[in-house]
């Protein structure tokens, strides 16, 4: 599990396209939390993809990405990945939802992965 605790349901802490251009550059992990289908139509690229339904299955996995940093997560427009990231807070597992999703990140004019 994160050594990075805190409990405080709906305390997952938001965060801007920039602030995740900005993180990704630094190498952090980017999970999508959007379903398979609208992952492959346009994802930030290198993000990984686990869908929101499989997020309480998913804590073992999700924790060792986090490793020593947040992990970002992202969906089309912040709705799942804001109760996503609450969710793994809850667990110990710091997050960020990344406000505005995967459609603010392309409307910035930051690449898409598609496929």
């Amino acid at each position: 599990m994160a050594e990075h605790v805190n409990a405080e349901y709906g305390s997952a802490q938001h965060v801007t396209v920039a602030d995740l251009a900005a993180a990704r550059a630094a190498g952090a992990v980017v999970v999508d939390v959007r379903e398979p289908a609208e992952f492959a139509a346009g994802r930030v690229p290198g993000a990984l993809n686990v869908p929101l339904a499989m997020v309480p299955f998913s804590l073992g996995r999700l924790a060792e990405l986090a490793g020593d940093g947040p992990l970002f997560l992202v969906c089309h427009v912040g709705a799942r990945s804001a109760r996503a990231a609450d969710y793994l807070t809850q667990y110990g597992i710091d997050s960020r939802t990344v406000d505005g999703g995967t459609q603010a990140w392309a409307a910035g004019g930051q690449p898409l992965d598609r496929g």
